[in-house]
């Protein structure tokens, strides 16, 4: 009989431990798509400014420039998409169309395109090279169509939109395969009868739409993630991924440049930033900035500004008249790539035993917060919005940079936070302050040797952090 009873009992703490178990926090605010999420964990992409500015020079071309200028000699996409990956990129967004109109694949309704080249005797197309080769490469393929045409004499009359439409139908109806982003800018000139254009914005994502359902749409409002407000390569130092962008549009109606450098707090819609910079001074190529290009330490400040800040870095390596990566950006790029595999390869907080103040109930330990699962994260009760999270290194560790994420498909809630470091004499240090987190953080302290390490945190909702991580860069002098 006593067998039984126990089989019972069991039986019983099963079942109360079946009924026991917490429901996540609810989402809070604005959240992100699938698709946004993903795109956020791509964290560094190359953009590839090439077209006729490559061979004239010009940042802006006049829509004037004869199309047998564009002639590449030794045009190899392969090679972007080798140099691009070898870099840690996961995606590479070329401009198809820039504000000079000319067209990198034969566009049916241009005349101003790859098919009035001699390049390839005007059978070839960029798009289609540059596809395929990031295809072989693993990486995925974004274009940036611009909405202005200096050359199109359609540009300034309502059949300019219809133009415009069937140009994003050709790009994205499938030929080039998926296309992951389309880069929308809010340019708008004058045309060549010295008009500018009423873009139709709602009818251009919703072609975008229609063919690519999952890409991201980039632009000063999104729909997918906005422009980071300048092109220095730095995102604000407090982020929300978050942006009010009623009443206005991209270009001239763009939201301030704080809210697009910072987001909004309590923004409602989940616009996040994406951080475009040239690895150059310029945007296209050009010989006399062959040693201009940044250095390896501005790179990893860039990186810290951006990625580290909740945004995604895009950074522009302009192809050269050849249509090559240039030898100088490639070596740099491969410079940054090595810093980066140092700098972050081993995490000094692995092996550490956290706890917490409060802790949401099975499921949610804090012990989520290290084991390296994406969609596994400590979270509190309902309610509670503030709590510390302590980590015992496994001994004493050097480090000066700190490392934080939020599981962000719930929404971003941190408002703020400190880091605090124990002392010889048991006493808790502050080491930094800061507001948000986002996706991921990266904080940079001073150098700092400890056994323990407590975070403190305010939200607006119950915390919901999925990653930490304590490293040592003896290679930059990035500080904030």
């Amino acid at each position: 009989m006593r067998h039984y009873l126990d089989l019972a009992a069991v039986a019983g703490l099963l079942a109360l431990a079946g009924c026991g178990k917490v429901a996540p926090p609810e989402p809070y605010g604005a959240t992100p798509s699938p698709q946004q999420v993903e795109w956020q964990k791509m964290e560094m992409n190359m953009f590839a400014h090439f077209g006729p500015n490559t061979f004239t020079g010009l940042e802006w071309g006049l829509g004037t420039e004869a199309e047998d200028i564009f002639n590449p000699t030794a045009l190899d996409c392969g090679q972007w998409a080798k140099v691009a990956k070898a870099a840690g990129f996961k995606g590479i967004i070329i401009t198809g169309k820039h504000h000079d109109g000319f067209c990198l694949w034969p566009n049916p309704v241009s005349v101003h395109t790859v098919a009035q080249s001699p390049w390839k005797d005007g059978k070839g197309d960029v798009l289609k090279e540059l596809s395929d080769a990031c295809a072989t490469e693993g990486l995925k393929f974004g274009v940036y169509v611009s909405p202005w045409d200096r050359n199109d004499p359609h540009y300034g009359t309502p059949e300019y939109n219809d133009v415009y439409v069937k140009t994003l139908e050709s790009v994205h109806d499938g030929r080039y395969g998926t296309v992951f982003e389309q880069w929308f800018d809010g340019a708008n000139g004058e045309g060549p009868n010295g008009k500018k254009q009423v873009y139709d914005w709602p009818r251009f994502h919703e072609t975008v739409l229609k063919y690519q359902p999952q890409a991201i749409m980039f632009s000063d409002t999104g729909p997918g993630c906005r422009w980071v407000g300048n092109e220095s390569g730095v995102a604000g130092r407090t982020n929300w991924s978050t942006l009010n962008i009623k009443g206005f549009t991209p270009g001239a109606g763009a939201p301030p440049r704080e809210s697009l450098n910072c987001g909004d707090v309590h923004g409602a819609c989940w616009h996040p930033a994406e951080t475009d910079v040239s690895i150059r001074p310029g945007w296209f190529w050009r010989e006399s900035e062959n040693d201009k290009v940044k250095s390896l330490n501005q790179l990893l400040s860039i990186y810290y500004t951006s990625v580290g800040r909740n945004s995604l870095l895009l950074l522009n390596v302009p192809p050269d008249s050849r249509g090559l990566i240039h030898e100088a950006d490639a070596s740099r790029l491969m410079e940054f790539r090595k810093a980066l595999d140092e700098i972050f390869k081993d995490n000094l907080a692995d092996g550490a035993k956290v706890k917490a103040t409060d802790v949401r109930g099975r499921g949610f330990s804090a012990s989520n917060i290290m084991d390296g699962n994406y969609d596994s994260y400590w979270a509190t009760k309902d309610g509670i919005t503030e709590a510390s999270v302590t980590f015992d290194l496994a001994g004493e560790k050097t480090f000066n940079r700190v490392l934080l994420q939020e599981y962000i498909p719930l929404g971003q809630r941190v408002n703020s936070f400190t880091i605090e470091a124990e002392g010889p004499d048991g006493q808790w240090k502050e080491i930094a302050s800061e507001t948000t987190i986002g996706y991921k953080r990266i904080v940079p302290t001073e150098k700092v040797t400890t056994s323990r390490v407590r975070v403190n945190l305010v939200a607006f909702a119950p915390l919901t952090i999925n990653g930490f991580g304590l490293y040592m860069d003896n290679i930059s002098d990035y500080s904030e």
